[in-house]
């Protein structure tokens, strides 16, 4: 009995040794994998949820929402005068205020294309406002000429050697 005694504490020893090495090995297989999907570790770094922090930069965001400088409204581009917020409210709730610094018109182009975009893009009845939108945009968006530019004169050509 003492040979089959002797037989079975190796085989113990045998399988606990087994097992510390199957765990070792699925520990590491299951870091390893960790690691491809996430290698910056981000669940373990410590994320700054501070609500008073939150509450001034969105106030602060709040202000910067209608800063002005250098005449030029900053959020949207477009040039500080009577009747910018107006415009702000009005047209760019629908598209980019670079549609409206692109487009250069008149008096009457500017109605006409309030005009299409009531028939066809659901502008609502721009009421009073209308009237100081159209100002604002003839005042700061007119048509202006523009053409080809100037013939070029006193220029010394040269010929190109093969």
């Amino acid at each position: 009995m003492d040979g089959q005694e002797q037989f079975r504490k190796q085989v113990r020893t045998i399988y606990r040794l087994l097992v510390v090495v199957f765990t070792m090995v699925g520990l590491i297989t299951v870091v390893g994998i960790y690691m491809i999907t996430d290698p910056t570790l981000s669940a373990f770094k410590k994320v700054e949820t501070d609500l008073e922090y939150t509450i001034v930069q969105k106030e602060k965001e709040d202000e910067d929402e209608d800063k002005i400088e250098n005449g030029i409204h900053v959020r949207t581009g477009l040039i500080d005068a009577e009747g910018l917020m107006t415009v702000v409210n009005n047209c760019t709730t629908c598209h980019s205020s670079k549609l409206v610094t692109q487009n250069r018109m008149n008096r009457e182009r500017w109605i006409a294309t309030i005009r299409w975009m009531q028939e066809t893009q659901n502008l609502w009845n721009l009421g009073d406002n209308e009237e100081i939108i159209v100002n604002y945009l003839v005042k700061n968006y007119p048509s202006y000429k523009k053409g080809r530019r100037e013939i070029l004169t006193n220029i010394e050509w040269y010929d190109l050697q093969e």
